[in-house]
Order: C-alpha cells, then sequence, then structure tokens
C-alpha cells in the first residue's frame, strides 16, 4: 500500500520545523518571508536603536542580505579577534557557524554575549571529530607507546571541546593561512602531528609546504577500531591526519579543473587549501578565504579565474570584479547549507529580541572548556 505524500515526515523549506531534530531553525512571531523588503528595514530600526550595543560580525560565506548589516566581514579567526576588540559593545552577533561564536565566546570579555542568529547553524567538518572519539584516538596514541611524541593541533574549524583537548596535551590551534607555521612550532616541539579534523589542510600543508610525502601521512578513521591503523602504521607516520573534511571544498574534484581549463582559454584556477590534495595539484594558486580575494583584488583586468570556494563568496567576487570573468569552479552550485541558515529573519529576530532586553541563542562556553581552548589559541597568537 503506498502512504499518502500528506503522511510523509517532510518538511519543506521555510514551510515548518521540527524542534525535536533541529533546535533553532524557526523564527517564533510574525517575521515575514525573507522576500518582504520590511524585513530590511526592520534589521536597520533595530540596528540603530542598540547602537553600541550591537556588534555584527559576517563571515565571508553569508549571503548577501546578510553581510550587508556586518559591521565587519572575514574569515573565523579574524572576526573573534575583531569581537575581542570591541569590549565596549555588550552584544556580539555572530553570522557564521557555531564553532565560530564559541570562538568568539572565549575571547571575549565576561560581561559580553556572543549571540548566534540560529543554532542550527554548525559545520559538517567541525561535527567529524567529537571529544569522545579524540580521546579514544589518543589512547590508541597511547597504547602504541607514541603519545609523548605527538603533538596535537587543530583547524579553526572544530568545535571549543576539540580545542580544549588540544590545549590540555600542550598543542595548538591553527588557521588556513598560518597551518605551515603552526606545523613548523609543533615538529620542533615533537616529532608528530595529530591534524584534526581536516585531513585535507593537513595534508595539503604537509607535503606542499614542508616537504613531507604521502607515505609520511596516514589517516585517522574515528568509526573503525584503533582508527582502522596498526601501531606499525602510527610508529612509523609523521602526519596522523583525522579523518574529516569541509563538505563544500571536499566536492571539488580534477575533472572540475580538467573541464573548466579545457572550457576556458587561459583560465586561473584558484581553490582553498581545504580542497583534495589532487585538486591542489592540478590549481594554479592554492590559499585562504583572505589570500583569495587578496589574489582577485590584485588580477589584472581581462583575467579569467575559476574559484574553488563557497558560491556566496564567488558571486560576491564576481560582481566586486566586472573587468575580470570569475566563475565557480565546478558546474553544480554549491553553497555551504548550514552557513546558510543564518539568513535575515533570523537576523532580524536577533536584534528585535536585543532591543527589546531579551538575549536569545546565547553561545556560552564553560570556564574549563573555555580556559583550556583559549591555551590552544593563545599559543597560535604566540606562533613566530
Amino acid at each position: 500500500m503506498t502512504t499518502p505524500v500528506r503522511d510523509l515526515p517532510l518538511l519543506f523549506l521555510g514551510e515548518g520545523s521540527d524542534p525535536a531534530s533541529e533546535r533553532g531553525v524557526d523564527c517564533p512571531g510574525d517575521l515575514p518571508p525573507a522576500s518582504d523588503p520590511d524585513l530590511v528595514e526592520r534589521a536597520r530600526a533595530a540596528k540603530a536603536a542598540l547602537g553600541d550595543q550591537v556588534f555584527i560580525l559576517g563571515h565571508h560565506y553569508q549571503r548577501d542580505e546578510v553581510i550587508q548589516f556586518a559591521d565587519v566581514t572575514g574569515d573565523s579567526f579574524k572576526l573573534a579577534r575583531e569581537a575581542a576588540a570591541r569590549p565596549q559593545a555588550p552584544y556580539i552577533v555572530f553570522c557564521g557557524v557555531h564553532f565560530m561564536a564559541e570562538s568568539a565566546d572565549i575571547l571575549t570579555a565576561a560581561h559580553q554575549k556572543v549571540i548566534l542568529p540560529d543554532l542550527a547553524a554548525g559545520c559538517s567538518m567541525a561535527d567529524m571529530a567529537t571529544f569522545d572519539q579524540v580521546e579514544e584516538c589518543w589512547e590508541a596514541l597511547e597504547d602504541a607507546g607514541i603519545a609523548d611524541d605527538v603533538v596535537p593541533v587543530t583547524y579553526m574549524n572544530s568545535s571549543a571541546d576539540i580545542k580544549a583537548f588540544v590545549g590540555r596535551h600542550g598543542g595548538t590551534v591553527c588557521t588556513s593561512s598560518n597551518a605551515k607555521r603552526a606545523l613548523d612550532w609543533a615538529y620542533g616541539k615533537g616529532k608528530k602531528v595529530l591534524f584534526l579534523p581536516d585531513q585535507h589542510l593537513g595534508r595539503n600543508t604537509a607535503v606542499l609546504e614542508m616537504g613531507l610525502s604521502l607515505d609520511d601521512c596516514v589517516v585517522y578513521n574515528p568509526h573503525r577500531p584503533d582508527g582502522g591503523l596498526s601501531r606499525k602504521e602510527l610508529r612509523e607516520a609523521r602526519m596522523i591526519l583525522w579523518r574529516g573534511h569541509c563538505s563544500v571544498h571536499g566536492r571539488f574534484s580534477k575533472e572540475s579543473v580538467d573541464e573548466v581549463r579545457a572550457r576556458v582559454p587561459g583560465v586561473n584556477v584558484l581553490v582553498h587549501p581545504e580542497c583534495r590534495h589532487e585538486v591542489v595539484l592540478g590549481a594554479d594558486r592554492v590559499g585562504s578565504t583572505e589570500y583569495i580575494i587578496k589574489t582577485l583584488d590584485a588580477a589584472p583586468p581581462g583575467s579569467s579565474w575559476a574559484v574553488g570556494t563557497e558560491l556566496n563568496l564567488v558571486r560576491r567576487l564576481a560582481n566586486a570584479h566586472p573587468d575580470k570573468n570569475v566563475m565557480f569552479l565546478d558546474k553544480a552550485v554549491c553553497f555551504c547549507s548550514t552557513m546558510n541558515r543564518i539568513d535575515l529573519p533570523h537576523l532580524v529576530r536577533s536584534l528585535e529580541t536585543l532591543a527589546a532586553g531579551e538575549v536569545v541563542n546565547r553561545i556560552e562556553v564553560d570556564a574549563e572548556t573555555a580556559r583550556h581552548a583559549r591555551a590552544a589559541l593563545d599559543q597560535m597568537l604566540a606562533l613566530p
């Protein structure tokens, strides 16, 4: 017997949510649809009413309707530092994803409150490494007799729990722009590195910037006993990569690079180091989000660029440089789905509730976790 469509537990986009499975995806109240032009005026009015009490941060991957209200735009670490540099603002509205808001809470003063407009705005990469899984990994390293030789390094795109783990074990945090400096520091302290949670950034940095070979790298799979690695493999490895990746950058393939080169004569391929190793090898330039922006700003008029990063940013760059041919590396459109949960209705709700004296969706990291995570972040700031 066929089940009638009306009985299927499906929630179509914009037509409801299941609060038992996804927190923070609905906007209680009378907010109109995002297409309603009144939302822009409501956001402006609420922000004006709050004045210097609110500081709005907008990640580069946010949609334009949100970015227009950001006081500062940037990558995750830049935004967290910008928040810490505004102690006079009691409210920080972070238009990004959960781990970014956690970092802002760790780095800001105790009197400041960090708000994430939608609690469901997470990060699939950060979710690929949980505290319990990393603890089990460390136990495997101890069983192999190598834990004392391992320095943990975690990418900024990780939860506060993982940053705290790294801080407790004498490691550091890194960004896509300072990963080499972080690894140089780590190898000056130990013989091996456990790199969390993005295998591609770790592999690309180790092999292409530090002279390690692919044979020096192993991938720890948290869903397999002992990570799917023998003690011999762990002992011989110099770089132990966590089996994690970015759902956006991981979609690009060598075929994407080959196709755009065949289609667009003279195209420059510019990609983020979170892309797969073969994509990075096939690219002309590789760098962080800020590097991608600066590269296109400096590119000569008439040049063509296929950019391998999140689509909101690529479209914004294309619009900002009409004298250049800027395109998405892959034909298939790919937004960061969790980053795009921060939309205008959620931002308006955050601002209007703050203006009414109510704090909704505050992100708080407990004191013990924050202390150890701060140690890892401070170590990054102290990198030579």
